[in-house]
């Protein structure tokens, strides 16, 4: 039984959708199952998921990209389905950092038994939690930003950013959705010790950074300010 596992399945195909969906909450699974890839991402980001099935062709967002964006930031077993028979597909997949590849059509218990062997080889070989690895890059609402490249693009367009400022925005992206202090800030970017007249530092250079991308003063779609605590990407 897999009683304990939270599975997140995406098939733009409902009837393999929800044929998956029965059997494995049959097994015990609690299932989150999505027809797009982008309400699965959503997912991704809100609850705790053990392993995901996830068909190559969505309407919006495809399998492979679905992939890549969940290692970025976790390790949870990916199974990939496809119509497709192709080896360059199938080697797309592992590349990207999938752990096990099934063609369609198939049979749903043959899934049940590959769910549960990498569920199994993925409790062995992590009986301490894994710690997320870095991103290697942020892509959001238009927003693009790459140390690797030290390229940042709005919208398409690429800004023009200092190293501090360039440094403050990649350290905001790959921490969005937490809020970030001025303290934080200063010390992760500057590398010294915070003072309380820094706090004027962080501010000028994140009103730059707003200024160079645009942004409303009172109502900014990117950096946003949570008074009292810091600055937060959603």
């Amino acid at each position: 039984m897999l009683s304990k596992y939270k599975i997140m399945i995406v098939d733009d195909e409902k009837e393999i959708a929800d044929l998956l969906e029965v059997y494995l909450k049959n097994d015990g699974c609690t299932v989150y199952k999505f027809y797009n890839g982008t309400e699965a991402l959503k997912c991704i980001e809100e609850k705790e998921i053990d392993l995901a099935v996830l068909d190559i062709m969505l309407p919006d967002i495809d399998g492979f990209r679905i992939c890549q964006k969940i290692r970025e930031k976790y390790y949870f077993p990916v199974i990939m389905l496809t119509a497709k028979s192709e080896d360059i597909d199938k080697i797309q997949g592992l590349t990207l950092g999938a752990d096990d590849y099934i063609s369609k059509p198939f049979n749903p218990l043959e899934v049940i038994a590959r769910v549960r062997t990498q569920l199994r080889r993925y409790n062995q070989y992590n009986t301490t939690q894994a710690v997320p690895r870095e991103p290697v890059s942020y892509d959001n609402k238009g927003l693009y930003i790459c140390p690797d490249s030290h390229k940042c693009t709005l919208n398409g367009i690429e800004l023009s950013l200092t190293p501090f400022e360039f440094n403050i925005l990649w350290y905001l992206c790959k921490n969005h959705g937490r809020v970030v202090s001025a303290e934080e800030l200063f010390e992760k970017i500057w590398g010294e010790k915070f003072l309380e007249n820094n706090n004027n530092t962080v501010m000028a250079h994140i009103a730059r950074l707003r200024e160079k991308m645009d942004e409303l003063p009172r109502k900014p779609k990117y950096i946003k300010t949570v008074w009292g605590v810091g600055y937060t990407i959603e």
